[in-house]
């Protein structure tokens, strides 16, 4: 949920990339060209003079020139009192300790610790034969490995280490979306010692259903992957479309949860009437516009503050308290009385 938009706006600003008024400016190229012939650079050369951290991050001679003839031109921009321009589809960052965008990476790492605390409240508090309760756990894995990737990208931006991000953020959106239809339209499986009363969970059908739709996401994602891989150039209006509408849908259903009792679109519990609506169903609809609103910091790029934060990184800063708003949800949900026929 929380990455769909913001996957829209990275996708738009990497587009653009090769677009970049400072990378193309002749005064930044003819700085590196100095720098290289005056560091002997050779292409991949990893000088062993460089710090440690630089050279486990794998910063090259001709990277570090790009990095120093970057913050020249932005020092001159900001003497002159003219527009600080990007290089590479990117603002100009004062790295620390060979990361790229430390503070990026430090609200990178803050999510990941949020989703390991909330793995932990839903082994701790969910019942094990709650049937939703393996789809969370797996959840919180798959979203900590996104958190991951982000945090490498943010890094060091290569090729690869965007790819890895840009498809665990797909994964992320793609498992919200699966566990979501699962758990509203009541697909999943059958607990081992679980006493269900409905039968619309465990009839042959619904289970159908379930490997139908657990069969339609991996092969979806398997060709979201191929895709991007396979061709020559990544495409990002491509990667901006599948994001966008898997975002769209997860969010879409969630609200629809959260609709008045005479307004619901489908039984929120299969052993309670259509019009059975917990009290907490309201809290779905307020993560979602919630989230939306933290992506909205993506429309209001600007010039990183002192070279270190920016709206992307505002933006991974307030996506960390959502993930708690995410978690409670889920656990409160799970323990309602709702589900009625299960031993939770």
């Amino acid at each position: 949920m929380r990455f769909a938009l913001s996957l829209f706006f990275v996708a738009i600003c990497s587009s653009l990339a090769l677009a970049s008024s400072g990378d193309r400016d002749h005064q930044y190229q003819r700085c590196i060209k100095q720098c290289e012939t005056r560091n002997l650079c050779t292409p991949g050369d990893v000088p062993d003079n460089f710090p440690l951290a630089m050279r486990l991050t794998r910063w090259t001679c001709l990277d570090d020139c790009k990095y120093t003839c970057m913050h020249t031109m932005t020092d001159f921009s900001v003497e002159s009192g003219v527009p600080i321009k990007q290089y590479y589809g990117k603002w100009p960052f004062w790295r620390f300790a060979g990361m790229q965008e430390p503070v990026s990476v430090l609200f990178s790492l803050l999510n990941l610790l949020l989703h390991i605390w909330g793995r932990g409240e839903v082994k701790r508090s969910i019942p094990d034969v709650h049937p939703m309760k393996r789809f969370y756990l797996n959840w919180s894995l798959v979203s900590c490995n996104a958190w991951i990737w982000s945090a490498v990208f943010h890094t060091r931006d290569t090729p690869l280490t965007e790819k890895l991000d840009y498809f665990s953020a797909a994964l992320t959106i793609l498992y919200s979306l699966y566990f979501s239809v699962i758990r509203l339209f009541h697909l999943y499986p059958a607990q081992p010692n679980a006493r269900l009363t409905s039968s619309a969970s465990s009839s042959t059908p619904r289970r159908a259903l379930y490997y139908l739709w657990t069969i339609i996401c991996i092969i979806a994602y398997i060709s979201h992957i191929a895709y991007l891989t396979l061709l020559p150039r990544f495409d990002y209006t491509y990667n901006i479309i599948f994001n966008l509408l898997l975002g769209l849908s997860h969010n879409f259903l969630w609200l629809a949860f959260a609709l008045p009792a005479r307004m619901s679109l489908f039984h929120r519990f299969a052993g309670q009437a259509k019009t059975y609506r917990p009290l907490y169903a309201s809290d779905a609809a307020k993560a979602v516009v919630l989230t939306t609103a933290a992506t909205c910091l993506e429309l209001f790029d600007f010039p990183p503050w002192k070279r270190m934060v920016d709206a992307h990184a505002l933006w991974h800063l307030a996506t960390a308290p959502l993930a708690v708003i995410w978690y409670d949800f889920l656990i409160v949900d799970a323990l309602d009385s709702g589900w009625k026929g299960a031993r939770v």
